[in-house]
């Protein structure tokens, strides 16, 4: 498939299960994206590296090349929007895709509409721009208009959803967020999310912004509840 001209989002799709392939492009087709399909890690690296598209649903199961192999590949080089859409429902696969840096995470079976919801909330994430808005708290810069964090002058890269969790807590320091909070931040939608995706994307956070993300000095945890930005 070629992208479509105009400001359509393209989305990349790979899964090596036709039916699967079909019934996402016919739903995202609706919704109004332009659709590029891949059926193995290869050709979805090939693909995004020709098409540079807006955001990859990717399924973790492939043939040749696990996806979690993609997700490193991509994430090597890019911070595009990725949505893992995987039959493995096991936690430890759901942790490690979410370490790597995707940024969210739906388990076959599921339900079209709601994985359309859950792009357009990771797209929402790269396009939310509040005009003139730069938070700070410390050593912590976040220009919201640029997707842009820096820790003491430094920059750092986030992926989008990062980013979001990133502006929630600078953006009000000491405050105590709970994990379904933070998932409200980053989402936008209302879905029994999975929880446990947030400890996933701030071990992320930490290794990127602490000195020492074993003890950290910014994104602390408030045990039993969740996690709050340090206000002194």
């Amino acid at each position: 498939m070629v992208r479509k001209t105009g400001a359509v989002p393209v989305v990349l799709v790979v899964d090596d299960e036709p039916r699967i392939t079909s019934l996402v492009r016919d739903y995202l087709d609706r919704a109004g994206f332009s659709v590029l399909e891949a059926a193995d890690g290869p050709a979805a690296l090939e693909a995004f590296r020709r098409h540079q598209p807006d955001a990859v649903v990717l399924d973790l199961g492939l043939p040749g090349m696990d996806g979690l192999d993609v997700v490193r590949s991509l994430r090597a080089h890019s911070e595009v929007p990725i949505v893992i859409l995987t039959a493995r429902s096991d936690e430890t696969d759901r942790v490690v895709g979410l370490e790597l840096g995707a940024d969210d995470y739906v388990v076959k079976p599921f339900g079209p509409k709601e994985l359309v919801a859950r792009i357009r909330a990771v797209l929402r994430r790269v396009a939310a721009v509040a005009d003139g808005d730069i938070l700070r708290a410390g050593d912590i810069v976040v220009d919201v208009p640029k997707m842009r964090v820096t820790v003491a002058e430094r920059e750092v890269d986030l992926t989008p959803t990062e980013f979001q969790i990133v502006a929630a807590l600078v953006g009000q320091p000491g405050r105590v967020f709970t994990r379904g909070q933070l998932l409200d931040a980053v989402h936008g939608v209302s879905f029994e999310s999975y929880e446990r995706a947030i400890d996933a994307h701030i071990k992320n956070i930490r290794r990127k912004l602490e000195p020492e993300p074993r003890t950290p000095r910014y994104v602390l945890t408030v045990h039993g509840i969740g996690y709050r930005l340090a206000d002194g």
